[in-house]
């Protein structure tokens, strides 16, 4: 090891999570220390485009109830989610709002000086708050950046962790490091959370950035951790069909927000047909599963390779209410003001991971978890719109007090045990994976198509030492792909983000229920019972 550092609290991730769990452990007077492999900027939070879902009293007073945003999210969630941990969840909503105003994040107002609010898909009422129009999430990074450095909170970025460390009792004690040049380090800590968001570079087509690729989930798994639901990937109905990405293969693919529907576009085949007519009662306003799943449908049927989104009805306020979409579809050539937008689906939310507890608490002790890589029961099979930021803001705050209250009680901390060698771990070409995961993991899945991509992606595995930050993503990556394809394999319905061609019913009797997985002594994925895991009723 080349270097040392040490710390109350490690966190894992820069983003909404991460960073409001800095803040939150910082105030209540722990040491905190943030790593990012990236710049802080950088990850899932900066493009989140539609908003925070969330009942104030301003919402109330309109006629909206935390009881209405409950009922909106279970039915999202398609009977997965955990009553218990929704109500808790969206019931703290808007303490961690108003906590998140006071860092110094700003939101679209309307005339008479309240928060402007929109609705998306699968709500019931206007509870989505919003910033510079469709730049929620680069407005909620700005602050959380900003608050993170007036506060002096340490943050360390082009650090890559490759592998928890355990005390001689267990315990997740701290993390091994490579840093910017490449040098293996190690953190010691009291406690660690991941907050390292979603897996969407398992796939070609995603609205995830390039850093997100399964690190949590595989950090987790090899530490001890229990993960969950990994199979209900949520794609985003509406990503920008660009040309650039056709022409590369794939990649990154700006999103389309959904509150663009909620202010009036719709979705139109090649013929210029309604794609949601009668596929659902709410149309163009369900549940993204189901209008993901009806776009891929169409798709097919009419052997194009996207479907349109009109929002010409927005006429000229569309350039203001939307700014980021309207700057990327400029950028493709498309003037959304006067014709439609070309979409398709796209890899965009993890509805599983690491099991927690609704305070960010793991199995092994020591560990915690938030935002996107963590599996808490919010979000069942389907995660309802614009409750990811929400989540990942009400979550750290508990996470932060979980571990103080926590060290309080704990033994005196003894120093994490490391061999100093780095780990090695299989690892798949990343394009290869890409490929093979789109082709058989995507929204529709079978059983033989799901055995064919395990069987292709064991063979291409090869174990390699994880000495770079791009062969720790590819090894991640693929712990993850096979997670997934565990998960899948195990889950025989069709239910909320997971369809099964040869199972197309959902099946409430053996099925309404998590489906979690763990690694054994011999580094073999096999069914898991974690205690957090509660029955669904």
């Amino acid at each position: 090891m080349t270097w040392r550092a040490k710390a109350d609290l490690l966190i894992v991730g820069t983003g909404v999570a991460g960073l409001t769990a800095a803040l939150r452990a910082r105030e209540l007077g722990m040491r905190v220390l943030v790593v990012g492999k990236d710049a802080a900027a950088v990850g899932n939070t900066a493009w989140a485009q539609g908003g925070i879902a969330v009942v104030r009293q301003e919402e109330r007073d309109a006629g909206d109830s935390v009881r209405r945003h409950v009922r909106d999210t279970l039915e999202a969630g398609a009977g997965l989610c955990d009553p218990e941990a929704v109500h808790g969840v969206l019931e703290d909503g808007a303490t961690a709002m108003r906590r998140l105003r006071e860092a110094g994040a700003c939101f679209d107002t309307a005339e008479d000086g309240t928060l402007s609010r929109t609705r998306e898909g699968g709500h019931s009422a206007f509870r989505v708050v919003h910033a510079g129009g469709d730049a929620t999430g680069a407005e909620v990074q700005r602050a959380l950046n900003e608050a993170t450095s007036s506060e002096g909170v340490p943050v360390l970025e082009q650090h890559c962790v490759v592998e928890l460390l355990h005390t001689d009792s267990g315990a997740v004690g701290g993390a091994l490091v490579l840093d910017e040049a490449g040098r293996p380090g190690t953190i010691q800590a009291q406690a660690v959370l991941l907050a390292t968001g979603g897996i969407g570079q398992l796939y070609r087509s995603t609205t995830n950035p390039e850093v997100a690729t399964g690190d949590g989930i595989a950090l987790a798994l090899r530490a001890g951790a229990s993960v969950a639901d990994l199979e209900f990937v949520q794609f985003h109905p509406t990503a920008l069909r660009s040309a650039s990405g056709e022409t590369s293969g794939g990649g990154r693919r700006p999103l389309v927000t959904e509150a663009l529907r909620g202010e009036g576009a719709v979705l139109v085949d090649v013929h210029g047909r309604r794609v949601m007519r009668g596929v659902h009662p709410a149309e163009d306003l369900a549940p993204r599963d189901v209008v993901a799943a009806a776009i891929d449908r169409r798709m097919a049927a009419t052997g194009a390779d996207s479907v349109h989104l009109d929002a010409t009805c927005l006429g000229a306020a569309l350039p203001e209410r939307f700014p980021t979409v309207h700057a990327a579809c400029r950028a493709e050539g498309i003037d959304p003001v006067v014709e439609p937008i070309p979409v398709t689906t796209a890899a965009h939310y993890s509805c599983g991971g690491i099991v927690t507890t609704v305070d960010g608490r793991t199995e092994v002790s020591g560990l915690y978890a938030a935002g996107e890589v963590a599996r808490t029961g919010l979000h069942g099979a389907n995660r309802l719109a614009s409750n990811s930021l929400l989540e990942g803001l009400v979550l750290a705050n508990r996470a932060a007090e979980a571990v103080q209250r926590d060290l309080r009680c704990a033994p005196a901390a003894r120093t994490a045990l490391g061999s100093g060698a780095l780990p090695a771990a299989p690892v798949v070409d990343r394009a290869a994976l890409r490929a093979v995961m789109s082709a058989h993991a995507g929204i529709e899945r079978d059983a033989a198509g799901l055995a064919a991509a395990r069987e292709r992606l064991d063979e291409a595995s090869v174990v390699r030492p994880l000495r770079t930050r791009e062969t720790a993503e590819d090894a991640a990556l693929t712990l993850t792909a096979d997670a997934l394809l565990a998960s899948a394999v195990e889950r025989t319905e069709s239910r909320g983000c997971h369809r099964r061609r040869d199972h197309p019913d959902t099946d409430d009797r053996h099925w309404r229920r998590g489906n979690a997985l763990r690694l054994d002594v011999s580094g073999w994925l096999i069914r898991s019972t974690p205690g957090e895991m509660r029955a669904v009723a």
